[in-house]
């Protein structure tokens, strides 16, 4: 099961340019589940469909902004809405963009690999608000432990965009290595699974999409995350590789201000 996530960059900033960069890399990966960031759904236009074909099974999740931008969820196989929810936790999370602050579980059986419920979690991006990145943590997990205890799937893979380094508190939390809010869990990491301590940065100053912006001070941060849920002795699926795509410029265009990161999930033995 080869899994995606993505936060494309809407249609802003020499949008033709990078579709043209953006659409026959997608088309070439071709993700089995892909997690995607600042899509945009509007009427006729879909930007999901546009860039991956329309052999998916899409689903774009509430709360969208005026301008149509959320987040979506793309999967080869049908997939089921378990449940969506925003994550506004504190009255200092942004309510004009209401999908910044959100989780949403579905259920999706993967012939290689069992049924897999996933989880796309998009929490609060502002650098100040880690105590908000927190609840929305413990919230989320708390959701897939209830789904989890009332219905057990084979797996449980956690992706999305976390505006988080893996030293922050929310990563630490989801990797099992501190709890929060009275609770605790363990993920296994896709990428230092497979890549150890090596950087990985998935948001850098190298990107000139940054140019002029609030985050043109970026120092570059690894914040995008593929995640697999521990039973009683590790991942319950083998993370055979993790790379980052589209993470360089294609005749100087890049493709959006993130790079994606995709993992390569099987079932042991």
């Amino acid at each position: 099961m080869r899994m995606l996530t993505y936060n494309v960059l809407g249609r802003l900033r020499d949008w033709p340019d990078r579709r043209d960069v953006m659409r026959p890399a997608l088309r070439a990966l071709a993700p089995d589940l892909a997690v995607l960031q600042e899509t945009v759904v509007v009427d006729g236009y879909d930007q999901v469909v546009d860039l991956l074909g329309g052999e998916y099974h899409v689903v774009h999740q509430i709360g969208r902004t005026a301008d149509g931008t959320g987040a979506s969820v793309a999967s080869r196989w049908p997939l089921r809405v378990v449940r969506q929810k925003t994550l506004h936790v504190t009255a200092r999370v942004n309510a004009d963009e209401p999908w910044i602050g959100s989780v949403a579980l579905y259920r999706v059986d993967v012939p290689s690999c069992g049924e897999v419920l996933l989880a796309h979690l998009k929490p609060s991006w502002q650098f100040h608000l880690a105590h908000e990145r927190e609840l929305q943590a413990v919230e989320a997990a708390t959701m897939i432990e209830d789904e989890v205890a009332a219905d057990p799937p084979d797996h449980v893979v956690v992706a999305g965009d976390f505006d988080s380094t893996p030293d922050s508190s929310m990563v630490r939390f989801w990797t099992g290595r501190q709890s929060l809010g009275g609770t605790s869990v363990a993920y296994r990491d896709a990428w230092e699974c497979v890549r150890g301590t090596a950087p990985g940065l998935t948001f850098t100053s190298d990107n000139p999409l940054h140019a002029g912006g609030p985050l043109r001070y970026e120092l570059g941060r690894r914040i995008d995350y593929i995640l697999v849920r521990y039973d009683r002795w590790g991942p319950t699926l083998s993370i055979d590789s993790c790379d980052r795509v589209l993470d360089t410029p294609v005749d100087g265009v890049w493709a959006s201000d993130h790079f994606g990161v995709t993992a390569e999930l099987t079932a042991p033995g």
